[in-house]
């Protein structure tokens, strides 16, 4: 959905990103109450369901107007500007602003992990009827780390469709959100640097294997197997044991 506005939107990056996140905010609060908040439950969304057959014929409908390009997707006529200044025009400054996006929510994420909030978010993860036994609620934790998280993604969607300048249905699929799992998989889940290491491993390892043969899925998926079974940290693990990372909580 990040992407398309990036492709409508006229505004300036900073202010279109402030926009982004109040629509983003109110779409994962909305969704948040009807599920976490027991409105709705997950169930009757099961394939076959009713419900499930109404969200599919929602989405093949919005996916197939012809003002965002429906199956085929729609080309960037121009990248975003930041603070009215072309700084993603160029690939060097698409890179070096993208990083630094990372650095900052990285620096974030680690600041919030170590903040009470993120103690309780530990907490509820560990064991949420001890949690709430003293006094927490979980639904609320939960509801804003979950609002949080649609925040950073759509920040992720807005650089995805200024660095391919083309945004489609197939970002929205079932194997995009595989790929990313695989990469949160591979770094180490419950962790801050996993996924980084994940995701860059995970690239490596697709150009490395596709260049040896056509059918280099079939070896990813055996290198990840024996990455879950010999180390269920995945990589930031295999840095534990041998003494160059610190185990994060």
């Amino acid at each position: 959905m990040a992407g398309y506005q990036v492709e409508y939107s006229s505004t300036p990056f900073l202010l279109f990103m402030a926009g982004e996140y109040i629509a983003i905010f109110l779409m994962c609060a909305l969704t948040s109450l009807l599920f976490f908040g027991g409105w709705l439950s997950p169930v009757p969304f099961l394939p076959d369901s009713p419900l499930w057959m109404i969200a599919k014929m929602a989405f093949f409908f919005f996916i197939s107007l012809s003002a965002y390009g429906g199956d085929d997707g729609v080309a960037l006529m121009q990248r975003s500007t930041v603070l009215g200044m072309d700084l993603l025009k160029s690939d060097f400054g698409l890179y070096y602003t993208t990083l630094a996006i990372l650095v900052a929510l990285f620096v974030l994420c680690h600041r919030i992990v170590g903040s009470r909030f993120g103690r309780v978010l530990t907490g509820i993860r560990e064991n949420p009827t001890r949690m709430e036994a003293i006094g927490y609620s979980p639904f609320r934790y939960q509801l804003t780390a979950f609002v949080i998280s649609g925040c950073i993604t759509a920040v992720a969607g807005v650089m995805l469709a200024n660095q391919a300048q083309f945004v489609s249905p197939a970002f929205m699929s079932w194997h995009r959100s595989g790929e990313l799992i695989v990469m949160v998989v591979l770094g180490g889940v419950g962790t801050l640097a996993g996924p980084i290491a994940g995701a860059v491993a995970a690239l490596l390892l697709e150009e490395w294997l596709g260049a040896l043969s056509e059918h280099w899925k079939l070896f990813f998926g055996v290198f990840l197997v024996l990455m879950v079974l010999f180390s269920p940290r995945g990589i930031t693990g295999l840095l534990e044991k041998a003494g160059i990372a610190r185990r994060q909580e």
